[in-house]
């Protein structure tokens, strides 16, 4: 079971995942040994699952952000999947859901060109409905 100081101290990695654990120990109230210790518990304990990092994609040449709600033809998926892992410079996620269709692809683009390529490749695999993000 959490206690006050292990959500504290989760709260603090969401923020900066890269902080000291002598800057994590102050933060929370603990000594860094302290701070280290619990953080251990959480990995070993399986809460905390890793670490990673946020990439600007727009920085990286990537302007287009997009989910595209997939609707697979019929109910043998695997030609979809196979084409979502030759795709891998584009999809950033692909989420099995359920409601109005099968997936939720998260994908970036550098063009509208490459996106609409992508979008004539993925169409001879599963229908689909394309939505841009504006703004975050």
């Amino acid at each position: 079971m959490l206690d006050k100081t292990d959500l504290l101290i989760l709260e603090e990695l969401s923020m900066n995942s890269r902080i000291t654990m002598k800057e994590l120990g102050e933060k929370v109230h603990l000594t860094a040994p302290a701070a280290s210790a619990r953080v251990a518990k959480l990995e070993d304990s399986g809460i905390i699952e890793g670490y990673t990092i946020n990439i600007n994609q727009e920085k990286l040449g990537f302007h287009i952000h997009a989910f595209i709600t997939i609707i697979t033809q019929n109910t043998y998926h695997q030609p979809y999947l196979s084409f979502v892992k030759t795709q891998v410079e584009y999809i950033i996620n692909n989420y099995k859901i359920s409601g109005d269709g099968c997936y939720i692809l998260e994908c970036k683009f550098p063009s509208n060109e490459l996106m609409n390529q992508f979008l004539e490749e993925l169409n001879e695999h599963a229908n689909y409905k394309l939505s841009i993000i504006i703004n975050k």
